[in-house]
This record gives C-alpha cells, structure tokens and sequence, in this order.
C-alpha cells in the first residue's frame, strides 16, 4: 500500500471514529436513552420512557448516581418516626420532615448547565425502606405512586430517608401538582423574588398550602 492510500485510510479512521462519538454523545439535558432509541429528558424516574418501550439506560448511572459535589444533608425539623408513618397528601413531617444538601446553592441550582439528575440518587433499596416505613409493600408502583422529595431537587433536596415520602399520582394533590409548585419555586428563586431558605421551609411544612399562597388558588 502506498503513502498516500495508507494516509487516507488513516484519515478515513479518523473520520469514522469521531463520527461515531459525536452520534452516541446524548443531547444535552436528556437523562435516560429509551428502547426505542430516542431520549427521555424525564426528572422522574416513574414513567420515564413509558410510550418508548421502557428504559434501556439511565444517563445519570445505573442507580441514578450524582455526579455534584452535595455536601452533608442538613434536616428541616426532627425525624422522630422511621415506622408507621401516616400516608396522606402530605408527607408526615414526624418520618420526613424534609432536608436539602448543604453545599446546593442558589447559585448552582439557578446555573444554566444544571440538571437535577447531577444530584438524583435514590437505590431500590432506599425506596422499598421508605414505602415500608409508609406501611406498603415495596415494590415498584410505576405511575401510581412516586416516591418524592419534600424539597425538590431543584431546590437543592436531598435524597436522604429525611426528604422522601410516598405521593400518588393522580387527584388534586398528586405528584403533578406539586412539581408545578417545585417549577415556580425554582423561578421565583433565581429571580431573586423569594429566598432559597424560604422556597424550601414552606414546601417543606406544607406544600399544599404553600401552592395556595404562591399561586393564589387552591391546588
């Protein structure tokens, strides 16, 4: 083979290989690939590529593993139950009262390139802990039942026992409905129009009626 052919199949290679990078990279802010081929930009897993043939791979890791730097967990009241909690539409404060990551601030959580699978990581394990501790048996409920943060990852919660609790998924004061509360939040607070302190205490209390007071109607 000559040094000019040897050049080109070189180059070929080349071509080749960074072609075939640049197709496998995943679009920016997807977290999960589907079945199908097609991404899921999904920030809950209960549901995720539903329509798509299910989940081939989570982008976040095999058990959703934060790629953030969290610092420790910092818990917004007592936890003074770990069994018999009290299931309702709000969580019961004496099992979760709610906690958030020290080191998530506003600034990190309000930069462009954040995502909150950088910080999701919640194992099976801990799961089937909180929906036993809950009085069900654990298992996977799919869409029925999310097992939710009290204070959004987008608040900078935490994936401790603390901050999760089990949130049906479907009502007037279903999973859904609060995650619109938990995207006002998030720009109320990088607009600088409430504090990160405030946006986290008051969804952590009580985030129906902290619905009520942020949009002015009953949720």
């Amino acid at each position: 083979m000559g040094p000019l052919r040897a050049a080109a199949g070189v180059a070929l290679l080349v071509v080749v290989a960074v072609s075939t990078a640049a197709a496998s990279a995943p679009p920016h802010g997807a977290t999960a690939v589907c079945r199908d081929g097609t991404y899921s930009y999904s920030h809950h897993r209960s549901g995720t590529c539903s329509h798509h043939g299910g989940v081939a791979r989570w982008l976040a890791g095999p058990s959703g593993v934060a790629t953030t730097a969290t610092g420790r967990s910092v818990v917004l009241g007592v936890r003074t139950r770990s069994r018999g909690c009290r299931r309702g539409a709000l969580p019961d404060r004496r099992c979760t009262p709610g906690a958030y990551y020290a080191k998530v601030t506003k600034r990190l959580i309000c930069a462009p390139g954040f995502h909150t699978s950088s910080i999701r990581n919640v194992p099976p394990a801990e799961k089937f802990a909180v929906e036993a501790a809950y009085g069900m048996q654990p298992r996977l409920y799919g869409r029925t039942i999310e097992l939710d943060h009290v204070v959004p990852l987008e608040l900078g919660g935490s994936n401790a026992v603390s901050n999760l609790f089990p949130e049906r998924g479907s009502g007037v004061a279903s999973y859904h409905v609060k995650d619109r509360l938990e995207d006002r939040l998030h720009t109320l607070v990088c607009t600088g129009r409430m504090s990160l302190a405030a946006a986290r205490r008051g969804i952590a209390v009580n985030w129906l009626r902290f619905y009520d007071s942020v949009f002015g109607v009953s949720a």
